[in-house]
Formats: C-alpha cells, structure tokens, sequence
C-alpha cells in the first residue's frame, strides 16, 4: 500500500500542471437569495445529517454555504464565492470536514486568483500537517459550483469538462465529465414532474488515474438530478462526500411543524 500511495502521489504532477485555458460556463440562469434545508441520508433512508444551503448576492458576486450538521457531531462545511457576470467563475473557496465521520479531518482554502492551495489535516496518529501548492487552475474551476453549472445546461448541446481541485491531504487537480443520463420522472404531490439526471465523474488521467483503476481506487461517480423546465433546480444527489466516503443521498426537505 505504502508503494501505491507513493506511486499515486507522484503521479499528481501529470495534473497540476493543467494549462488554465479551458471553457468557460455560460450563466443563463443567475443565481440569487437562497435558503434550502437538505436532508443527508443512506440509500436505505437512514438519516446521516441535516444541512442547509445558504446563497447571498453582494456587489455581483455570489456568496454560497453549504453546511452539513451530522449526529456524532462532524461538521462539514464548504463556503464559495463566485462571480456570474456572463460565466461563472470561482473566487474564492473553503472547505472544511471535521469529527469522526471524517477519515481524515481536513480544511482546504482555494485562491483562484494566485492559484494557491493550502490544506490542513490530521493525519492517523493525530498530527498536524499543512501542504502549501500553486497551481495553474483553468476557468472551468467548479468547487462549489457543479449543483450551479447543471441547472445552466441546455438540453442537446455538448457537455462541458470542468476541473476540480479534490479536497486530500496532497490537493490534486482533476478532470470532471459529464454524462446524461437521461429523464427521469417523478412526483410533488399530486403533480408529475421530470428531471434529468446527469452523472459526474473525476478523470484522475495520466499515469495516477491508471494505478487508480488498477488497485480499484476509482471514486464512484456522483449522481445529480436536476428538474427540467423554465426554472432548473436541484432535486437530490447521490454521492460520496469525501475520498473513500460511503455513497449517501441529498434531497430538498420541507419544514415539520408541532401537532
């Protein structure tokens, strides 16, 4: 194992040299004041966590808060500031995974504009650690942003690839391509509605994305269903929060009142 993890880490490298010309993300639907309550669950139903998602508008930037509050205490907390003036773009991010749903607790700051990249973890023995990297990142950066760029999409027209920095004690820079799966039916109430649903998945590429699919270290893709109309929006996910994480479910909840 302790070969592998070397080989994977060197491997890194073949990736965080990716040139920052890439597509841009057209913005066609803006995003404005938000406040949704999620529900983290198994894909037996099994309540994990309560989140909410947070979105504020301040000088044309987009500020976005997603929380998840779980049982044992864990927080996990990703906070992105994003500009939506024609296309997306992200300015700045943070992220932060703490408490023992977390293998590896960690916090990971991202500035797009200097590329720097710092992360802090805990590593098995309890100690501290802090990796400091630049990177060239591209312009279809999409930390925080891939629940934003699906509702954007038109159906028919080609796919974009995104990139995304993956939140690990060494910080890596992957490829993400989407797929469409296809619509998807479903139901609020008495009224039928469709969605469709689009599959993520992280290109690690080069010679690391080769020994992942070797030694079955792949991440699983992540599953978004987005409904289809004049208004877009996220109906639930299915995914894995962090590396090695179990597969959870993320749908919209409403309120419960007292009887």
């Amino acid at each position: 194992m302790r070969i592998l993890t070397a080989l994977i880490l060197a491997g890194v490298f073949l990736l965080t040299g990716a040139g920052a010309s890439a597509q841009r993300i057209q913005v066609r639907h803006a995003e404005g004041l938000v406040h949704g309550f999620l529900s983290l669950r198994t894909l037996d139903g099994k309540r994990v966590a309560d989140g909410d998602l947070i979105q504020n508008v301040h000088d044309a930037r987009v500020t976005s808060r997603l929380m998840y509050h779980f049982k044992d205490g864990s927080l996990y907390d990703e906070r992105v500031v994003f500009s939506e003036s024609g296309h997306f773009a992200v300015r700045e991010y943070h992220l932060t995974e703490k408490g023992p749903t977390f293998s590896t607790p960690l916090d990971m700051s991202i500035d797009p504009g200097s590329g720097r990249v710092d992360v802090r973890y805990t590593d098995d023995d309890g100690e501290s650690h802090v990796e400091q990297d630049h990177m060239d990142l591209p312009s279809n950066l999409a930390n925080g942003l891939v629940l934003v760029i699906l509702k954007n999409l038109r159906r028919g027209e080609p796919l974009p690839e995104l990139s995304m920095v993956v939140p690990t004690p060494k910080p890596r820079l992957v490829k993400l391509q989407l797929s469409n799966g296809g619509t998807v039916r479903f139901s609020t109430g008495g009224m039928q509605r469709e969605a469709t649903r689009y599959a993520v998945h992280i290109d690690i590429g080069g010679f690391t994305g080769l020994l992942a699919k070797l030694f079955g270290k792949q991440p699983p893709d992540t599953h978004v269903w987005i409904l289809t109309g004049e208004a877009p929006a996220f109906v639930k996910s299915e995914g894995a929060m962090f590396q090695g994480g179990p597969i959870w479910r993320t749908e919209l909840v409403s309120p419960e009142w007292p009887k």
